[in-house]
């Protein structure tokens, strides 16, 4: 029973990870092809908002809940597909951390832009090209750690 918990509590944070990534990306891109700032802030309100909710939380609870369950089931947490794993992992946080202050970044430039009726600055347009660049590594080693999470492929050269 507490294997099945233990996994269902880690798919459901890799779910998290996965859906919620992807939905800002969409609207934040939909938003920002708007070129209306005020539409911008109010997105980026929202996306600020759901990663901090959502991706945060589902952040912490991957590691603790991916160790525990490795150890239920007797992996070693020096398998070669689990430190790939842990290294993708890492990665995608190096990548989304920098990510969560552009977009907090964006969405002031964009409020501040509304409120004086202006288009948005090219400051937020700097940011989005960096945002948008930062979100294709960290989605596609999110892809990568599904596809480990499942195949558990043998990977001896990165065991230790």
């Amino acid at each position: 029973m507490i294997y099945f918990v233990l996994k269902y509590l880690h798919v459901i944070g890799a779910a998290v990870l996965l859906g919620t990534g992807a939905g800002i990306a969409f609207f934040m891109l939909l938003a920002h092809r708007t070129g209306n700032a005020a539409t911008i802030a109010a997105v980026a309100r929202i996306v600020v908002l759901a990663d901090f909710l959502f991706t945060a939380t589902a952040v912490i609870a991957q590691p603790v809940t991916g160790i525990a369950l490795a150890q239920y089931a007797g992996y070693s947490l020096a398998e070669g597909w689990i430190v790939l794993s842990i290294l993708l992992y890492i990665a995608t946080g190096l990548f989304w951390l920098p990510v969560v202050w552009m977009q907090i970044k964006m969405r002031n430039l964009a409020i501040m832009a509304a409120a004086s009726n202006q288009p948005p600055p090219e400051r937020y347009n700097q940011l989005f090209r960096l945002w948008f660049a930062f979100g294709f590594p960290a989605f596609a080693a999110v892809l990568a750690i599904f596809w480990l999470m499942i195949a558990r492929p043998p990977i001896e050269w990165l065991a230790f």
